[in-house]
């Protein structure tokens, strides 16, 4: 018997523009009316699965101030507006947000959706342009009010309120009374979404555990040369060290889960599974009886004092000490997670659940006694990724976790109240993510952000001991800071990952830091008013001459010089997925031939597929053999039936992929016809990795003055 704890993370970060109040970004309602409504939904239709889920303070103040309409949400009132009076400014507002959703499962399949998507263009800043706004009517835009809004409604919305289905029927020429009615079913399931959790946490079938309030990464808190432990060799900022801001993060986020679902929390799900030794003491003094972490930092710890053990002793409560006091622990199974946050979207739902019953059947055969297996995850962007918002998906999970003899589903609090826990000795200092922090410290920008915290602290310190300001102005002040500890603007900073939205995180951090010194009645320093991200990072360049590369030896630098370029380890959201392969796509052509080169890791994948959707539906379509990669192009007339054509697909097989396809079997011209196409890399006959993750790459074809044009020395 083998007991198997969900926990699905319920996150989002703080919206609220300090210096307006408004909500600058409406993930919080989006969500709510897709992820959120229908995980509750899909806990009541299976009462028998118990469930755990965790939801940040930080989210739950944000949907009681939707809900009561506390704070306003630009997005909203944008939707809102009659289409007959939207400025030039509203217009193209819509043009640049109302297209912010998967668009494989929620623009594509809707006819006049994905109308309105080509009307304005796919490639990145298409919502900028005047020349793609002037394409709009006043119909159009009403029905891009409409569809964004209706697009986001997931399972339990559209059950709840059939009028929706009835609206996606109708598909287009809605009309202002029906645009109204989309925004006022968000607004009642606003109001109804804490107290459904509440409900299910009430009968037993569902525990409710939290985060620190604002999310922040708690080790970093209390001590920023904690990243030195697991990254010695990584450049820091001046050194913070505020437990102080650590221990009231977390008693706040008790103070919050007790008034909002009527108790307190046994259990924590430490921001991004951040830990270090010295938060657990923080965490015992908050009330906190357990947390939840990755399994790397279970092993990277072991490892450290010389464990040669089994990977199977992950299943299982651990027990870990400091200064004097003692706190139980799990560890998340990775893969599994990974596999529901990552693949699981791309595969046929019976295959997918049962493939994790298959393995979690196989791990309760070699799991030490009364084990136990986590599986924790991002309980709402992977719902987006699925064609039904996975609702096939967790019915036949669901159904399996209820059915299957040697299985149970557990509450974490109830298993851990029987399990002493195994003792794990000194804890690793990391994330569930590479085991480190360098997502969130050590790059320029997430240097130069933590900076501004500790100027910013200083100043709060030095005020509040002079006594500058009444106690409540105080603590507002605080409560910003508080809000700019918050990981997730770190996460944008740097490198590692990029949105359309950097440069609104990067003033929705700043401003919260601003208004520390507004609060307090002084101007804020002048270097805050400046972007801390970069210009908008591009995720790549187009070719800008032809290239006639080797396929044969090591790739040579010249020989791909001039090429196209995309950068796809940067191609990531909201979620990171861990064993993505692939790091940049080269590309470009010469005389009478297209060339490709994938760059990444061993063992790209058993198939990688080049998507071509002009100038011609075409396919290349690259298989692993026993004698290495083998190319075969296939065509379509509609773009969805495609067939194998004769042609001579040349591939090389080295650091990555590489190789050549003739003009001819793409149905190429030789005049600069317009150009997209997409990756898609699959393993084990999944589709596991796509780039772009969203639109495609595109570059304008061979031309013969394109040589010219680009010609430098």
């Amino acid at each position: 018997m083998a007991d198997v704890a969900l926990l699905w993370h319920f996150h989002q970060p703080s919206y609220v523009d300090a210096a307006t109040g408004e909500v600058a970004m409406s993930w919080v309602r989006l969500h709510t009316v897709r992820g959120y409504a229908d995980m509750a939904e899909m806990a009541r239709r299976h009462p028998g699965v118990k469930l755990n889920f965790n939801l940040t303070p930080v989210l739950v103040q944000q949907i009681e101030e939707l809900a009561e309409r506390r704070v306003k949400d630009r997005w909203a009132e944008l939707g809102l507006k009659r289409a007959d009076s939207l400025t030039q400014e509203e217009k193209q507002q819509l043009l640049e947000h109302f297209f912010k959703v998967n668009w494989v499962t929620c623009v594509d399949p809707y006819p006049r959706y994905r109308q309105l998507l080509d009307l304005r263009g796919r490639r990145a800043g298409a919502g900028q342009s005047e020349q793609n706004m002037r394409r709009f009517r006043e119909k159009d835009f009403r029905d891009l009010q409409v569809w964004f809004n209706l697009s986001w409604c997931g399972f339990a919305a559209r059950k709840r309120y059939p009028e929706l289905g009835k609206l996606i029927e109708k598909g287009r020429d809605f009309t202002e009374e029906e645009k109204q009615r989309v925004m006022e079913i968000h607004q009642e399931m606003l109001r109804g979404i804490l107290g459904e959790y509440r409900a299910l946490a009430d009968s037993g079938q569902v525990e409710l555990t939290t985060t620190p309030f604002y999310h922040p990464i708690l080790p970093l808190l209390v001590d920023t040369d904690v990243a030195k432990r697991a990254m010695p060799g990584v450049r820091l900022p001046e050194r913070l060290r505020a437990p102080e801001d650590a221990l009231a993060q977390l008693e706040k986020a008790q103070a919050a889960h007790q008034r909002v679902f009527g108790r307190k929390a046994r259990g924590l799900w430490p921001s991004e599974g951040s830990v270090s030794p010295e938060v657990i003491p923080l965490m015992v003094r908050a009330g906190f009886e357990y947390f939840c972490t990755d399994e790397m930092v279970l092993f990277r710890g072991l490892e450290a004092q010389g464990w040669k053990g089994q990977h199977t002793e992950l299943f299982q409560a651990w027990r870990v000490e400091e200064e004097g006091v003692a706190m139980k622990v799990l560890f998340r199974e990775r893969p599994l997670s990974d596999y529901i946050g990552f693949t699981a979207s791309r595969t046929e739902a019976k295959v997918a659940a049962e493939h994790l019953r298959i393995h979690l059947e196989n791990i309760a055969q070699v799991m030490p006694k009364d084990g136990v297996v986590l599986l924790a995850l991002d309980g709402e962007n992977a719902w987006e990724a699925f064609p039904d918002s996975g609702e096939s998906f967790l019915e036949e999970f669901y159904q399996r976790l209820e059915k299957t003899k040697g299985l149970s589903s557990t509450l974490l609090g109830t298993y851990l109240d029987t399990k002493e826990g195994k003792p794990l000795g000194r804890l690793h200092s990391g994330s569930w993510i590479g085991g480190n922090f360098d997502i969130w410290i050590g790059d320029a920008e997430e240097n130069q952000g933590w900076s501004w915290i500790q100027r910013t602290r200083e100043f709060l310190l030095k005020e509040q001991k002079r006594g500058a300001a009444k106690p409540e102005v105080m603590a507002a002040a605080w409560e910003d800071l508080y809000a700019a500890q918050g990981s997730d603007w770190f996460w944008w900073y740097g490198p590692d990952f990029q949105t359309d939205s950097d440069m609104i995180f990067d003033a929705l951090f700043r401003g919260r830091l601003q208004n520390v010194y507004r609060r307090l009645g002084v101007t804020p320093p002048p270097g805050l008013s400046v972007p801390i991200c970069g210009a908008e990072m591009q995720l790549g360049t187009p070719p800008v001459r032809e290239i006639e590369p080797r396929l044969s030896g090591t790739p040579s630098y010249l020989d791909w010089s001039g090429s196209g370029r995309y950068e796809a380890w940067r191609d990531q959201g909201a979620m990171a997925q861990g064993d993505r392969r692939v790091r940049t796509i080269h590309y470009g052509f010469g005389e009478t031939d297209f060339y490709f080169r994938l760059e990444g890791k061993d063992g790209l994948g058993d198939e990688v597929v080049l998507d071509f959707h002009e100038p011609a539906a075409v396919r290349v379509r690259l298989r692993q053999g026993e004698g290495g990669w083998v190319g075969q192009v296939e065509k379509s007339v509609d773009g969805l039936e495609y067939a194998p054509v004769k042609s001579s697909v040349e591939v090389a097989h080295g650091a990555g992929v590489q190789g050549k396809v003739p003009f001819d079997s793409l149905g190429w011209g030789r005049e600069g016809a317009e150009v997209s196409f997409l990756v898609r890399v699959i393993r084990g006959g999944v589709e596991v990795e796509r780039y772009p993750e969203r639109g495609l790459i595109e570059f304008r074809g061979p031309m013969r003055a394109l040589d010219m044009k680009n010609w430098y020395i």
